[in-house]
């Protein structure tokens, strides 16, 4: 699905905007979000991507990933992300970070990772975005990072080294907690 997103400079600036295929082409700069959602007793919902995506089909990945669209902000790029690919409203998202990275060929983004608590019962996810979910503990995720990194989405695995402070390929820009 081609969309209209805006370009941005390394101070996430707007300088432009193209369709989504062609910043893809050209490795513009663009905007990203991602959310880590976590159930009450704190396992993260991961999602395998379907088999037919064009970025990493058929990987693991956080809860939501999602392009910010031109003139939305990251927050409302997270909660629409929420709604169209897990179904779900979520009450609070917290921002953790915000960064720069290379995502892959022609992938540049600065994105902001969020997280926010979800009931695994009013998930409804989109099947033809994702083939399954998941909830892992944080020692599962590790031992999956550990044992089957081939398994999981390239900018998921650099989020997960952040996020247990490891090193990471991530730009960090502003840190918020």
């Amino acid at each position: 699905m081609d969309e209209l997103l805006d370009i941005v400079n390394n101070d996430d600036i707007t300088i432009g905007q193209e369709m989504r295929s062609t910043v893809h082409q050209q490795g513009l700069q663009h905007r990203g979000v991602h959310v880590f959602l976590f159930t009450s007793d704190g396992k993260m919902l991961i999602q395998k991507r379907s088999a037919d995506r064009t970025s990493s089909p058929s990987l693991l990945d956080c809860s939501v990933s999602e392009h910010v669209k031109a003139g939305e902000s990251y927050l409302d790029a997270a909660i629409r992300g929420l709604k169209e690919e897990m179904g779900v409203t979520v009450q609070e998202l917290t921002p953790l970070v915000k960064f720069r990275m290379n995502y892959g060929p022609n992938d540049n983004e600065i994105s902001i990772l969020y997280k926010g608590i979800v009931d695994p019962a009013s998930v409804r996810f989109d099947p033809v975005e994702i083939a399954e979910i998941r909830y892992h503990s944080m020692d599962e995720l590790r031992s999956v990072l550990e044992n089957e990194k081939q398994t999981l989405c390239g900018w998921f695995v650099e989020i997960l080294n952040w996020y247990w402070d490891q090193p990471t390929a991530m730009t960090v820009l502003t840190k918020q907690s």
